[in-house]
């Protein structure tokens, strides 16, 4: 009473193949195999992507402020 034994997961697993067919089963196995590898192929790929990659040239950079100070001139004027 409450307990299952080994009868009662043979008839479940003979129904389970009477409304599938072994050939359903043995597919839909097969397809959550597919998942599996797909899976781990798309986290190793995302391993490699996270690698920084080296530039092949350095990079330049623009300085603003340099041209801005050279182009203003202060003269000083004494009074008195």
């Amino acid at each position: 009473m409450g307990g299952t034994s080994i009868w009662h997961w043979i008839v479940v697993g003979l129904i389970v193949v009477l409304l599938f067919g072994r050939g359903k089963i043995s597919d839909m196995m097969g397809d959550v195999a597919k998942g599996i590898k797909a899976f781990k192929k798309g986290m190793a790929e995302d391993d490699t992507q996270s690698k920084p990659v080296q530039p092949s040239e350095p990079v330049r950079t623009i300085d603003h402020q340099a041209g801005a100070a050279t182009g203003t001139a202060t003269t000083d004027h004494k009074v008195g």
